[in-house]
């Protein structure tokens, strides 16, 4: 049995990575300086809740096996100090995920956007046809009960590949370090501003994923994404090969979109953004002979990834939906497919400015036009999060005049914000929140 110690464990990727590990027979302990629910609550069912937040240099010793570093913890960490003084090894979550399944044929979904919705599409499909397969992936998944999983047993592992860094002492993005033989590119939107202050410097990063796919493997890319295209056609790789994807056939009828291929389905998921998503999914389960029927009988039953246009309530004419989308394409892209999806009702969407990246005066503009789609644009920030981000003051008429748009309504106040919102007429109208973030804590019971 292998000992491992997890620096920063409660982090949303480091609890389900302890999880996985203990579920597999191994010896995990951790500390953290603080751990939020699910974490908490999850980490204490299993019994790996450390007793006592903050960093405990003594439970660093020559005993390990490893230690896993989380990006949460500082690079002076105590414990982490105490584990190189030692000479332990030490390992970045990304590092220890490649360790874990370096013999396995490795599946990488990168993209700014889509990541997690593809990713749950390719698992969804690969359950329920019966292929074995490890994963982690960045939400909670309907049938899954956690979102890492690491086995002796399957030969294939399905990684959701995220750009930002590996950790404090490695500054590579996290997927440069998972070699796939099979790699997806969603799309690129520049993202995470504090680390890749241009976009040339962004775009760089998958040119660097594309070469660090294992010789003769397959990038499959989203040809309708122009950044993505060009990014791909500059590739100097010849041994890989190219499988672009665009949206496939579909019609929607009285809300409910149809797949129009060979085995024609109707779908739980909706919106073009989606559909692209499916097709990278069809491809990259094609790898593993998975039948174009089988994929689509399979994929009928999907219903989304946790916030990820996830459906909250619907009553009479009227429904609530959250997601994800934070960045400018991503609302795009979201209040698009509510709007086809529910042609003839109204829209009111709402938006967080939440990461760092969207409440950097320099990123704001991006923003232009983003909201123009929805029949009532409102945008909400808090001064809270600028200050805990250490970022300059924005007004709420500096917001407003980003977006272009006059009908964007900006908030500071949740509570306020919540108090418009109640305040609408809502026959025949629906209601969108789209952030990272949870607008400060509103409650969706209230709303609703």
């Amino acid at each position: 049995m292998k000992r491992v110690h997890f620096i920063a464990i409660g982090g949303a990727a480091m609890h389900n990575l302890a999880i996985a590990l203990h579920l597999k027979g191994y010896a995990v302990t951790g500390s953290d300086d603080e751990i939020f629910d699910p974490a908490r609550g999850r980490l204490a069912h299993y019994g790996l809740l450390p007793d006592g937040e903050g960093w405990h240099p003594e439970r660093i010793t020559s005993e390990l096996d490893a230690v896993v570093l989380g990006m949460h913890a500082r690079s002076d960490n105590p414990e982490l100090l105490k584990a190189q003084e030692l000479g332990l090894r030490i390992y970045s979550y990304p590092e220890f995920l490649y360790e874990q399944s370096k013999d396995k044929l490795r599946i990488v979904i990168g993209g700014s956007h889509g990541k997690t919705t593809t990713t749950a599409m390719i698992l969804h499909v690969l359950h329920l046809c019966g292929i074995e397969a490890d994963y982690m992936v960045g939400a909670q998944l309907a049938g899954f009960d956690v979102m890492v999983r690491l086995s002796d047993t399957a030969r294939v592992m399905v990684i959701e590949g995220d750009e930002y860094l590996t950790s404090p002492i490695d500054r590579r993005p996290k997927f440069h370090l998972y070699k796939p033989h099979v790699a997806i590119i969603t799309g690129i939107e520049w993202d995470h501003i504090n680390v890749f202050p241009t976009f040339e410097i962004y775009k760089q990063q998958f040119s660097r994923f594309i070469d660090v796919v294992e010789p003769n493997g397959t990038l499959i890319y989203c040809n309708d994404d122009k950044v993505v295209r060009e990014v791909v056609m500059a590739s100097s790789r010849k041994d890989v090969h190219m499988l672009p994807y665009d949206v496939p056939p579909y019609h929607v009828e009285e809300g409910v979109t149809y797949l129009d291929s060979e085995c024609p389905v109707s779908l739980k998921v909706f919106g073009r953004h989606n559909l692209l998503n499916l097709t990278a999914a069809r491809l990259a389960c094609r790898q593993l002979n998975v039948s174009d029927c089988d994929f689509d009988r399979a994929i009928s039953s999907f219903a989304g990834a946790t916030k990820r246009l996830e459906l909250v309530k619907r009553v009479g004419t009227t429904a609530v939906y959250k997601d994800f989308a934070h960045a400018p394409s991503k609302l795009r892209a979201t209040i698009a497919a509510m709007r086809e999806q529910y042609p003839s009702r109204r829209l009111v969407a709402c938006m967080e400015l939440h990461t760092f990246s969207s409440l950097t005066a320099e990123f704001l503009s991006q923003y232009a036009g983003s909201m123009d789609q929805a029949d009532v644009p409102i945008v909400y920030f808090s001064h809270h999060a600028l200050q805990l981000k250490h970022l300059p003051e924005l007004s709420p008429e500096q917001v407003k005049r980003a977006f272009s748009n006059d009908n964007v309504r900006v908030f500071t106040d949740s509570h306020e914000m919540l108090d418009y919102v109640r305040s609408l007429k809502w026959d025949n109208t629906n209601l969108l929140m789209m952030s990272s973030g949870n607008f400060d804590g509103i409650k969706f019971d209230e709303i609703i």
